[in-house]
């Protein structure tokens, strides 16, 4: 199989690339000028290797649903994210990082509780949730972070009680979890988190299997783990994953979507004052697809030389999937598609990905958004900024984008 060749020799575009001054919501410009007319352009990476970057829409689902790209984060070609994904990546194994066979069988252990039927179910004890914060917000002061007063507590509640992980413990997951997901982290805080955390689940583990509950870390300690089917320690990595996701996605999108709506008064209206309860679903799928806060993109390497309306990937050549650029694919998305529009049929967006990869926790996201979208900006509808936009600090070294801190005031 080919290497790919870091082409020192020409000056290629940086991936990641700095978003535009007092433009937090748009993807890098640096990348989003690359020729229109070609389905992939070269980029650098901080190895100095020079994979493709695939930016259109319709290029994007083709290569993601082709089983000639693979994403085994292990063969050589493969486009880490940071030093300290590479080395993560190379000795601790999920599903996200292989190809099916293994990648459907681990995935499967997992799917079940997290099935659309059975997160609907959940609908009402999220509402609960999202009710009693936004009751203990107005009972307090104000301002407010409503990043830690409520857009980190929400999914935080939600997984915690999904996976019957003991909420007392979040900042202890928290903490470690914030840096797994910083670009900055060196391979050694990386691992050194990750370890902690795995010993943790895997302690928790031990005593879903002896005094097993209706939650999924008893589902796998009582049924694959028990069974020799999965070892405990790779159950721990996967409920590490569940957990680091399932809370860190979703809070992001909270706190961002949040200011992108109080940027944009006229969506916001649509939102607050709608009478239809569709609204709000409808409003998630195109914040989701105009935030697109998973900014590093899907990484892949060529099996197989694959042709590209006119352009060859070489076999054991790596591919970055820049999902924020293509959700923005004027010829995907009808209107303006750098616009934010709640009225916009977004539901082709591929902020979860595309391919039998996609997103294992959407439905859940889905229903924690629409619950959240649906009932903050009717219930505060005074609900405003505290600070100056240009004074918020953005998550551009976070593997997952976001907002610092995001003070609001009613």
């Amino acid at each position: 199989m080919a290497q790919p060749q870091a082409d020192t020799a020409v000056e290629l575009p940086h991936h990641p690339s700095p978003r535009a001054a007092g433009c937090p919501f748009d993807p890098p410009p640096a990348l989003r000028s690359l020729p229109s007319d070609q389905p992939l352009s070269r980029v650098r990476i901080w190895d100095g290797s020079s994979p493709w970057l695939v930016t259109r829409y319709e290029q994007l689902r083709r290569l993601l649903g082709d089983p000639r790209v693979s994403a085994d984060a292990t063969l050589p070609g493969y486009p880490h994210r940071t030093p300290a994904t590479k080395a993560s990546d190379e000795t601790r194994r999920t599903f996200l990082t292989m190809d099916d066979p293994d990648h459907a069988r681990l995935r499967r252990m997992v799917t079940a509780p997290f099935a659309v039927r059975k997160m609907e179910a959940l609908r009402p004890a999220v509402q609960r949730i999202v009710d009693d914060l936004i009751d203990a917000m107005l009972a307090g002061p104000k301002p407010v972070d409503l990043v830690q007063e409520f857009a980190l507590p929400v999914p935080s509640l939600v997984i915690c009680e999904l996976l019957g992980v003991p909420y007392a413990d979040h900042d202890f997951f928290q903490r470690n979890t914030k840096v797994v997901v910083d670009r900055t982290s060196t391979p050694e805080q990386v691992l050194d988190c990750l370890g902690t955390l795995t010993d943790y689940l895997e302690e928790l583990l031990s005593e879903k299997a002896a005094r097993p509950a209706d939650d999924l870390l008893s589902v796998l300690a009582t049924e694959p783990v028990a069974t020799g089917e999965m070892t405990r320690r790779r159950a721990a990595e996967t409920g590490v994953l569940l957990l680091g996701a399932g809370h860190e996605t979703t809070a992001n999108m909270i706190a961002l979507g949040t200011l992108a709506l109080l940027l944009n008064p006229d969506q916001l209206a649509l939102l607050r004052d709608a009478e239809n309860p569709g609204t709000a679903a409808g409003a998630v799928e195109e914040l989701l697809r105009y935030l697109t806060i998973a900014h590093s993109g899907r990484r892949r390497v060529a099996l197989e030389d694959i042709e590209l309306d006119g352009q060859t990937i070489r076999a054991g050549e790596g591919l970055i999937f820049a999902n924020d650029i293509a959700n923005r694919d004027p010829e995907a998305f009808a209107g303006d598609a750098d616009r934010l529009d709640l009225t916009r049929d977004s539901r082709r967006h591929v902020a979860f990905g595309f391919g039998v990869h996609q997103c294992l926790g959407q439905p859940l996201a889905r229903v924690e958004l629409q619950v959240v979208y649906g009932t903050l900006y009717s219930r505060i509808p005074t609900l405003a900024l505290a600070t100056d936009v240009d004074r918020l600090e953005f998550k551009h070294q976070g593997l997952v984008y976001g907002v610092h801190e995001l003070p609001v005031t009613w």
